[in-house]
This record gives structure tokens, C-alpha cells and sequence, in this order.
């Protein structure tokens, strides 16, 4: 038996790679590999930089949710599963919590004590979801759309498993429209978060950087909003939080 070729790990984000950080042909590759990286400190980086704001936008977005008792949620890019321990703690529960992700690292180093709500997580592909045709009632993403190697292939994947009249529910990050704020946004991403991430995470594949780049590169909350109602769901809202940098989107399946 022929023993599989292993792929070396694709390169660093570089100058040249984040001019265009969306367009790049093995985008999904350099993103498995930059989350099995950051791993370890990912939710440690991750509060630090947002002031402790994480945990409340999490929150909001469950609430967006409107969660019952017999619903299954389904979170994806769901990583070390902070969004999945928020529906968990949310009054009330849902029936089930499904999470996916294709970082093997991000779902080695999560943690659910005491979670109360049955769980099942699952390695793979937000653009190829391992679930049944309309099978779910909720489904979040938190800061992981923009991650998707082809964004509307992800979002139909979203509709195709979701129940008529079941709520999609995505967090991610935006440019503010204000331009004094914007700059300030832009300051901040470029310069402090990734020496802050790099002291933190001691990370050496670009992640924050990249980070910086795919918010300033990625789709306005208007044209999200279309590409929302392009893929099936109806009564599409955008609701931006702090100061304009961080938009929560809300869909309902038709």
C-alpha cells in the first residue's frame, strides 16, 4: 500500500498574497492551516482584542435567534466553540447543537463543561455541509463567512439545510462607513492587533494581518445583504455594533 502524499503547509500571508487575501487560489488551505496554528490562543487573542466585546455580540446574536426548545442549531466555523457555549447557557436551550468546522486544531481545543445541551461535532467544509436537505432550524456563523474560499456557495449550503422559515444568524466584521472611524478601525487592524496577536500567540503565519486585510477587502453590509436574499432567505436585516465595525445579519428561509 502506497503510504498518502503529505501537502507542505502552504505559505505565510505575505504582502503580496494579502493585497488580495479572497481572491488567492488555495485561500482554504492557507485558512485551515493559519487556524490549526492560533489554536491554542485563539480565544485568549480573541477577547484581548475586542476589549472583552466578544462575549456581548455573541450574545446579541443568539437573542437574533429566537431560539425554542425544539430547535437543532447549527453553528459553523464553529472553532473552540465559544458561540456554541452561548446558545448552551441561553434561556432558553435549544434541542441540539451541531458544530463544524474543518480545523481539526480549533475543534481539538474546545471545551464544553457542564454543557447541558446534546452536542455533536463535526470536521468539515461550510461550502459542503454533512447535513440533510432542510434538517436544521438555526444556523450562526460568527466571523467565519469571510473566511469561505467561494462566500455564495457557503450561503446556499445554508439554505439548502435549513428549515422553512428557520433563522440564519451571522456575525462578522465590517468597515465602518464613517470615514474618521473607518481610519481609526483600519489603524488599529493593521498596526496594534497583530502586535498584540504576535506577543499572545507568538503565531508566525500572517493570521492577523490576514485578519486586518479580509475585513477591508470584504463585502459591504449592503451587498452581504444581497447575497443573503440572493441564496434563498427573505427579511434580511443588518444591525452594526461597535461603532460600525461589527454587523449582525438575520435571514429567514423562504
Amino acid at each position: 500500500m502506497t503510504a498518502p502524499t503529505l501537502l507542505p503547509p502552504p505559505p505565510a500571508w505575505d504582502s503580496a498574497s494579502l493585497r488580495a487575501p479572497h481572491a488567492q487560489p488555495d485561500k482554504a488551505r492557507r485558512v485551515e492551516h493559519m487556524f490549526d496554528v492560533v489554536a491554542p490562543q485563539y480565544e485568549r487573542v480573541n477577547t484581548v482584542a475586542s476589549f472583552g466585546r466578544d462575549a456581548a455580540w455573541r450574545r446579541r446574536a443568539v437573542a437574533a435567534a429566537d431560539v425554542r426548545p425544539t430547535d437543532v442549531v447549527l453553528d459553523l466555523c464553529c472553532g473552540t466553540g465559544d458561540m456554541l457555549r452561548t446558545f448552551a447557557a441561553a434561556s432558553p436551550q435549544p434541542a441540539r447543537l451541531i458544530g463544524l468546522d474543518f480545523s481539526a486544531e480549533m475543534l481539538r481545543h474546545g471545551a464544553y463543561p457542564g454543557l447541558r445541551v446534546p452536542l455533536t461535532l463535526l470536521r468539515g467544509d461550510a461550502q459542503r455541509i454533512p447535513l440533510a436537505d432542510a434538517s436544521v432550524d438555526v444556523i450562526t456563523c460568527a466571523f467565519g463567512v469571510r473566511n469561505l474560499a467561494d462566500l455564495d456557495a457557503g450561503l446556499r449550503e445554508i439554505a439548502r439545510v435549513a428549515r422553512p422559515g428557520g433563522r440564519v444568524v451571522i456575525l462578522e466584521f465590517a468597515s465602518p462607513e464613517n470615514r474618521l472611524l473607518r481610519w481609526a478601525a483600519h489603524a488599529y487592524c493593521n498596526h496594534v492587533l497583530p502586535r498584540v496577536a504576535a506577543v499572545l500567540s507568538r503565531e508566525r503565519v500572517g493570521a492577523y494581518r490576514y485578519l486586518a486585510r479580509s475585513i477591508q477587502t470584504f463585502e459591504t453590509t449592503t451587498s452581504m445583504q444581497r447575497r443573503l436574499m440572493d441564496a434563498g432567505f427573505a427579511s434580511v436585516t443588518a444591525t452594526t455594533m461597535h461603532l460600525g465595525g461589527v454587523a449582525l445579519y438575520r435571514g429567514l428561509r423562504v
